[in-house]
Order: C-alpha cells, then structure tokens, then sequence
C-alpha cells in the first residue's frame, strides 16, 4: 500500500534498542512537527473546509501522540530532550516545487506529508514486529495504524485538488526521490535516522 522502494534494514532495532530514550524523545518532535505542519497546511489553504475539517482532526492526533510519548518518557523515568533537527525530513523538503503556483504548492505539500506520515509507518511497523519491549511493540502498533490513516488523508486530499497536475507521476518521482535519500538512514536512533 506504501509504495516504497527501500524497507528499512531490520538491523536498525538493534540501534534503537541501545538507546530506548533517544528514540521516544526524536518520536514526541517528530509528532509535534506533524501537528505543525497540518497546521500549516489549513493555514495556506483555508479555502478547502473539508481539507481544513480533517486536518484539524489530524494535527489534534498528532498533538495526542505527542502527549503519549511523553507520558511514556515521564513513566519511565527519562526526560524529554531538546528537538531534535530531522535531516530525512529535511533532505524530503528539497524535492517541493518551490517555483510552481499555489495548487502545485499544494499538492507537493500534501505528497511529502504523504510520504513521511508513510516512512514512519513503516518504521512503526518494524518497531511492533522486532522490539523486545512489549509496552513498545504495542504502541507502535497502534500508531502504525494512525500514520496509515494519515498517510491516506493526504495522498487523498493530493489527489481531489490536484484533478489538473498528474498526481500518480509526481508522488512517482518522490517515491524515486526518497529512495534515494533513504539509503542514507537507519543507522541512528531516530524514526527517520
């Protein structure tokens, strides 16, 4: 259903493993950045209730997510870092048409929501099957679940406003991007690292 061109190699539990409270501290930003960036999204496109309608709903998750994780990181003892800087992110933002007019701004926007709400799905996905914590193989579970929905809201809005751009070739060529650009990570313990 993810469409992705690189699985994450298994080997980076091991890494996450060795430092459980680097992890959950890169997690909780990791979801306050995707309840900001819904957020940014309703604000450059208010225009669309139903856009605006659901990602409130989205950003709201993403905030009770991030609460979550804190909650997992106070039980156990451990203390919520600083934010942590997400170079996959970051490297994924590169590919934006950042010439292009507003609807073309919008549906790559949309895309790379798409495509990091499906990356960390993805990683959840491993994190439920291979980690030893049973607390952990739970939750991400659960959250696996949660990114795929979201990852179908935005590919889906993509599409209903993107009827004059050919969506399917560019949500190709970021697919082909981040394929790239994931070659460089799973050696950190970060979810996109």
């Amino acid at each position: 259903m993810l469409g992705l061109k690189l699985a994450t190699d298994p080997r980076w539990i091991n890494i996450v493993e060795s430092n459980i409270e680097e992890i959950l501290t890169d997690h909780a930003w990791c979801e306050q950045k995707a309840a900001t960036n819904a957020i940014t999204i309703i604000t450059l496109n208010s225009e669309h209730e139903d856009l605006v309608t659901d990602l409130l709903l989205l950003a709201q998750e993403e905030l009770e997510h991030f609460q979550m994780v804190h909650d997992i990181i106070k039980k156990r003892g451990y203390k919520l870092g600083r934010e942590r800087k997400d170079s996959y992110v970051n490297e994924l933002y590169k590919f934006m048409n950042k010439g292009g007019n507003r609807l073309q701004s919008m549906v790559d926007r949309l895309l790379f929501s798409a495509m990091i709400e499906a990356r960390s799905c993805e990683r959840f996905k491993l994190l439920s099957k291979k980690i030893s914590d049973p607390e952990l193989s739970k939750f991400y579970h659960d959250l696996m679940i949660s990114e795929a929905g979201h990852y179908t809201t935005f590919i889906g809005f993509a599409r209903k406003y993107g009827k004059d751009i050919d969506v399917d070739k560019r949500w190709q060529e970021l697919i082909d991007f981040e394929a790239e650009v994931i070659k460089n990570y799973g050696k950190s313990e970060t979810i996109h690292g």
